[in-house]
């Protein structure tokens, strides 16, 4: 399914005349240099094909006769490759000898017979180059392990853009030289046609190998079956695998404007639409990266998302909210993620764009707090870093994240299932760890209680409440605001005096076993009542109300331990009491600072 859908997204971008799609048998490469040849095959000059227009140059993509993939062995390109290959010269090989051996084989038997002047201009080349030739003026050290193209002089087109090149590339292609392997029924297809031993590399997918990795590969005989080897246990034709791997290429292409590729963690997701008309194709595409991925620094777009959303959560079609759309466009969404030299699948949804749009509406009413703790609505990238540890002046990394949370936590977000309950214990446990009760962090443990009490895992539980709610009986509820209210009191009355909130030294213990930790804490707060009497004695009264209605909403003795669904409720009670304290204080004194919020650290 998912190789017919990439071989599908090629044919249509190919008939669409798409930029970066090559043809069948080429691909687009990082070339740095072309080497100018007189028809007699003397070097002219060597032209820098690199992209200037930033501080550091770049290599150009060209698009040149397809990579040879290699592991091990030796294996030379078609009229194009680095300096090993072509000149013999290398800063890291050690067997540029050998290469460069191989490049001149290959083409003394790919080019026999050829009556073209510019592939004669390359034979000759080829026939007297000596690779101690390499040096100034034509050539520097910066070019070693640069990949070289050919032109002949006089002519504006390099030498495999050439009609007879082309010709001979099709023939190589054909299997007169080189078989790709024998007939049979492709999988992608259904055709019958030459099979493909080896796919083509598949690069861009964030710590996979650089020189690329395969979705489909087979190499040792534990792989193989009925003594077939390679791509012969998954049979795929060399043109279904061209296309397949073209297209993953384009959608992992590296760039600030593409849209189509997010990553998330560790998962690279590249995800393209399918609609009768291209415009609404790219405005399918456009939406679904902003609800996947909000831009966090266009206000506008922002308000257009949340506009979306809102809409969409309360039952509106998705043509009247957004006229441009069409919510019967097929949305193919894919994540990939390094797996040695393969590629792993975390996850592969199809639906239409109305039906994702409407199971992400969901995903964010189930996350909903008041007071909202963020001004764009949560990108998966995001929640992914609310689990991961937080260390003081440190911003918190997506390779501390737990890599299957990462693909189950974005396929529960596009298909409406669960989310995985891995992702509240691993937030409970990282809250517990480093004290920090993030906006973010109580919103995804109510998401995860919220989801399965709607889904009945839970349906006789209490809904939690998307704001403070002062006539909850639930216990970790109750615990999580009592605590919060406790560590108000400390702050109220030892002001800026404080090294360590309760917060900071008991919230593992009193949101895991209460019963040990708020007897201690109640006492020690008369202490903290009594000094707010002598210096507020109208904020002390409203304190200690507080604090008695809490109290008077628990059982007769604290639980001795909370599960971990509890631990969650604990988290949302604190965020919402700590909440509801700070904005009645900001409301008192204009000047509040940042330590009274219980969402500091949270991303904006």
């Amino acid at each position: 399914m998912i190789l017919q859908a990439l071989t599908r997204y090629y044919q249509r971008l190919q008939e669409q005349g798409a930029t970066g799609i090559a043809p069948f048998g080429y691909s687009p490469e990082k070339i740095s240099y072309e080497i100018l040849l007189a028809p007699d095959g003397h070097l002219l000059q060597v032209n820098d094909l690199r992209d200037t227009s930033s501080k550091k140059p770049r290599p150009r993509l060209v698009e040149v006769p397809q990579a040879e993939k290699r592991t091990a062995g030796i294996k030379a390109n078609f009229l194009w490759d680095k300096t090993s290959y072509v000149l013999g010269t290398s800063a890291t090989s050690k067997r540029a000898a050998a290469e460069h051996q191989a490049f001149k084989d290959f083409h003394e038997q790919a080019l026999a017979g050829t009556t073209d002047p510019g592939l004669l201009a390359l034979l000759a080349f080829l026939r007297q180059w000596r690779p101690t030739d390499f040096q100034p003026p034509h050539f520097s050290a910066e070019m070693l392990d640069a990949n070289l193209v050919f032109r002949l002089d006089g002519e504006r087109r390099f030498l495999h853009e050439r009609a007879a090149a082309q010709a001979l590339r099709a023939r190589l292609l054909g299997g007169e030289d080189d078989p790709p392997g024998s007939p049979a029924i492709c999988l992608v297809t259904g055709e019958i046609q030459p099979l493909a031993r080896l796919h083509p590399p598949i690069k861009g997918v964030r710590g996979a190998q650089s020189s690329g990795a395969a979705l489909v590969s087979f190499n040792l005989d534990a792989f193989t079956s009925y003594g077939k080897s390679q791509g012969d246990n998954a049979p795929v034709s060399a043109q279904a695998a061209f296309a397949y791997t073209t297209v993953l290429n384009h959608l992992l292409r590296p760039g600030e404007h593409n849209r189509q590729c997010l990553l998330i963690g560790d998962t690279s997701v590249v995800f393209w639409a399918e609609a009768a008309d291209a415009g609404h194709a790219e405005a399918a595409e456009a939406l679904f990266a902003d609800l996947l991925d909000p831009p966090p620094d266009d206000a506008s777009e922002a308000e257009r998302v949340r506009h979306i959303l809102e809409g969409v959560a309360k039952g509106r079609p998705l043509t009247e909210i957004a006229p441009d759309l069409a919510p019967d466009t097929r949305l193919f969404v894919l994540g990939l993620a390094p797996n040695a030299s393969r590629l792993s699948v975390r996850f592969w949804q199809v639906d239409t764009l109305e039906v994702l749009t409407r199971r992400l509406a969901q995903h964010e009413q189930d996350l909903r707090l008041e007071p909202r703790p963020w001004r764009t609505e949560p990108a998966a990238r995001r929640l992914v870093l609310a689990t991961v540890p937080q260390r003081e002046g440190t911003p918190p990394k997506a390779d501390d994240a737990i890599k299957n949370l990462i693909g189950e936590l974005v396929r529960a977000m596009l298909s409406g299932g669960l989310y995985p309950r891995s992702l509240l214990a691993n937030t409970v446990m990282r809250i517990r760890a480093d004290g920090q009760v993030s906006g973010l962090r109580a919103a995804l443990c109510k998401g995860v209680l919220t989801r399965e009490r709607r889904l009945g895992i839970h349906p006789s539980e209490e809904e939690l409440p998307v704001s403070l709610d002062p006539h909850s009986t639930q216990p970790g509820y109750l615990l999580g605001r009592l605590f919060a209210t406790l560590e108000y009191v400390q702050k109220s009355a030892l002001g800026g005096q404080v090294n360590a909130t309760i917060r900071d030294r008991y919230y593992g213990a009193a949101s895991a076993t209460p019963a040990s930790i708020f007897p201690v804490l109640l006492r020690n707060t008369q202490n903290h009542l009594s000094k707010l009497r002598k210096d507020r004695p109208g904020q002390a009264v409203n304190l200690e109300k507080d604090i008695g209605d809490i109290v008077a909403g628990l059982p007769d003795q604290f639980p001795r331990s909370l599960r971990i669904e509890d631990q969650g409720r604990f988290a949302i009670g604190y965020y919402h009491q700590a909440q509801a304290h700070y904005t009645k204080r900001a409301a008192d004194n204009e000047t509040a600072t940042p330590t009274d919020t219980a969402a500091e650290g949270d991303p904006a």
